[in-house]
């Protein structure tokens, strides 16, 4: 209890006027937190679908490109792999989930359309450019969903930090206050009104005739 605050009904007004404010704050918060937590969720279950399928499709473009290496030698594969252009066709949009930047990708799905000439490869080459091809989409979208996990974690984190501050410290804080001041004021008001009783049957027996 903060000993320099008075007692005083302004002072009362003012703390429940906070406690009430600070209420209201916790509860936004925690509308908040539920709704990034459920997002977070949802993204989580979505991650665990497309890692799941690039492990599928790593271990298929490898046992792929380890037949190609055998028939056409590394040094042919390595050369073949560095004809192959960046992927530069996307952009990155963002929405915004509860006060969240989340990203979206935006990208155009094309046919996997090979950069080297087939009369230097074979059907097992082929094969591993498009499972590694297949492969880039789905790191985009685990690029995007990974990113947004970790945006919506970090401030599920900072929403907790704060929602915890309000419901164990200072929401206790003004609720002791009004507590005290109203306990203050109470005690003032009863003897406010014993000492007007006093006072009033003080009078009373002045007025009072006297018995002969």
């Amino acid at each position: 209890m903060d000993a320099n605050i008075a007692p005083t009904k302004s002072n009362l007004l003012a703390a429940k006027a906070t406690l009430d404010f600070s209420k209201e704050g916790y509860e936004l918060l925690d509308k908040k937190r539920n709704v990034l937590i459920r997002e977070m969720m949802s993204f989580m279950d979505s991650a665990r679908e497309i890692q799941q399928k690039i492990e599928e499709k790593f271990k298929e473009a490898y046992e792929a490109l380890m037949m190609a290496n055998l028939t056409l030698g590394i040094a042919t594969v390595s050369d073949i792999a560095a004809t192959v252009p960046e992927n530069g066709h996307f952009d990155i949009l963002y929405k915004s989930v509860m006060g969240v930047e989340i990203p979206k990708i935006k990208y155009e799905k094309r046919e996997p359309i090979p950069t080297y000439s087939f009369y230097q490869t074979n059907p097992a080459m082929d094969d591993a450019f498009k499972k590694l091809w297949e492969i880039k989409y789905l790191v985009m979208e685990l690029a995007e969903i990974e990113t947004s996990v970790y945006r919506l974690a970090k401030e599920i984190k900072k929403t907790q930090k704060r929602a915890n501050a309000l419901e164990n410290i200072q929401i206790p804080k003004y609720g002791e206050i009004v507590k005290y001041i109203s306990d203050v004021l109470d005690e003032k008001d009863r003897e406010d009104f014993y000492r007007l009783k006093v006072v009033k049957k003080k009078r009373l027996k002045k007025k009072a005739p006297l018995a002969d």
